[in-house]
């Protein structure tokens, strides 16, 4: 079995910027001893960072929801410090994506760099927008395996959001731990 942490958008934004929430804010511990534990165990971990450029209001994501939020190159778009203070981030992959799924990151599913893998694990925000779409791009592109959402590494944009998240992607198969 070979296993892989995706560490989805941790980002200040998201904790405690424009979008940030009280639960966002009360996952960050667990998501730190997530990534502990799998580099404690030599495992696999990569994240996702969401990526916004000037003209992020006038794009379809900005119409909808127009709130300026992870800006390339601001403190809010930086993954937050008890992630980047605990651990060298230098040696994990960051995907940067400009949509709630990373297309880069479906484009390595796609040419077999995780063909080994067996097991993908998702923490972080927000389940109901981007771990929900990166979990279901590795259910699509690698149907055999098997694909794994900590709900205590997790936060929604609103907890009603994050639960009704863990419910589609549990009747997609997704397991809930």
């Amino acid at each position: 079995m070979k296993r892989l942490l995706i560490v989805v958008d941790m980002q200040n934004d998201f904790i405690d910027g424009p979008l940030g929430t009280k639960q966002a804010r009360a996952v960050v511990k667990n998501v730190v001893n997530k990534i502990r534990e799998y580099e404690e165990t030599g495992e696999e971990i990569v994240f996702t960072k969401d990526t916004h450029l000037d003209n992020f209001l006038v794009t379809k994501e900005g119409t909808y929801l127009p709130v300026k939020h992870a800006m390339k190159g601001s403190e809010g778009w930086e993954i937050c410090p008890e992630i980047v203070d605990s651990f060298d981030m230098k040696k994990y992959k960051i995907y940067e994506k400009f949509s709630f799924g990373s297309s880069d990151f479906a484009q390595d599913l796609i040419n077999g760099v995780y063909l080994r893998t067996t097991d993908f694990e998702f923490a972080g925000l927000t389940t109901n927008m981007s771990v929900i779409s990166n979990a279901l791009m590795v259910k699509t592109f690698l149907t055999e395996a098997e694909v794994w959402v900590d709900p205590s590494c997790c936060a929604g944009s609103t907890p009603t959001a994050h639960e009704h998240a863990l419910e589609i992607m549990q009747s997609c198969q997704i397991h809930i731990k």
